[in-house]
């Protein structure tokens, strides 16, 4: 019997933490990975879009994840994106991700090449059986990737085992809804979008892994649990100031992980460096757009947060 509810809540993507050079920090994981735990959030999804993992060697990957694991000390789920363009690279990762007891991996299809579903398929379960005792989540982004994660896929997927959940970032809220009908409570359906999280929840999604909860974590744990308490009107109104909020992120000539970087940095005092090229790094124009995200996140958290809402709600 597997256990679901570890994957149930609020879980953000992990940030890409660089030193002055550019290189990997596991110093910046490690502090990154302990103010997750101190806010209270079910987990962390490693190795992600948010972690830049398109733009990362297989050595920077085992690193960052190596650094969260030691930091977690088993407090928080750890899910680790193993995905790489080609299934060698994938199978290592998923081996080492094993090795060092997370929870679970996940994976986007191959991109570029628009292979046939059933190339898609063995892709996921050879990078599967790399890790034969762990949970294996579905990434289904086709935004970026350039594949949509079809029903009949999704059926396919169903007949491995390790196959527990859907990590849904496409924008229709209904693909949320058919993931869910066609699996039922045995699997795991997480809303993507962080703009839609409450759609998410209330059309089935048992939890979120988002990009921009890093920054308010706060704000994302208050809306899970107003969602808890069927406080919608609540839950509605916050939804809105965090949308605003990531519109402001997004607003940067630099990219938002960037934006979110240097968020934290005032707001937190974490130092996780910039984003790795081709993305591109801040310019001196975003400090307007820096400073009034980390002030609207902090008005908001005075708003709408309240006491003791963290961890008794997981």
């Amino acid at each position: 019997m597997r256990d679901l509810n570890k994957y149930k809540g609020v879980i953000p993507a992990f940030y890409a933490c660089y030193d002055e050079k550019g290189d990997i920090s596991p110093r910046g994981v490690r502090e990154l990975t302990e103010y997750f735990v101190k806010k209270g959030v079910k987990g962390v999804y490693v190795n992600g879009s948010s972690g830049e993992c398109i733009y990362q060697s297989v050595e920077d990957r085992k690193t960052v994840l190596e650094n969260v694991m030691k930091a977690a000390e088993g407090r928080l789920t750890v899910i680790a994106h193993v995905a790489c363009n080609n299934t060698r690279d994938s199978m290592e990762l998923a081996e080492h991700a094993e090795s060092l007891g997370a929870d679970a991996i996940a994976a986007i299809p191959p991109i570029y090449f628009r292979l046939p579903e059933h190339a898609i398929a063995q892709y996921w379960n050879r990078i599967s059986m790399a890790a034969p005792n762990t949970d294996f989540v579905i990434y289904n982004i086709p935004q970026l990737a350039g594949v949509a994660l079809t029903m009949g896929l999704f059926e396919e997927m169903r007949k491995n085992p390790r196959v527990i959940g859907v990590k849904n970032s496409s924008m229709p809220v209904q693909d949320i809804q058919m993931f869910k009908q066609a699996a039922g409570e045995d699997y795991v359906i997480f809303n993507g979008p962080d703009e839609q999280f409450i759609s998410g929840l209330a059309i089935g999604a048992q939890g979120g892994i988002g990009g921009t909860y890093g920054a308010m974590p706060e704000l994302f744990l208050k809306l899970e649990a107003h969602m808890k308490a069927g406080e919608l009107g609540k839950a509605r109104e916050l939804q809105y100031a965090v949308n605003e909020i990531i519109g402001k992120l997004c607003s940067a000539h630099g990219n938002m992980y960037g934006v979110i970087k240097a968020v934290l940095k005032i707001n937190e005092g974490l130092e996780l460096g910039g984003v790795r090229e081709p993305l591109p790094n801040l310019t001196e124009s975003d400090e307007d757009i820096v400073r009034e995200a980390a002030q609207m996140i902090r008005a908001a958290k005075e708003k709408y947060q309240e006491e003791n809402i963290c961890r008794g709600l997981q």
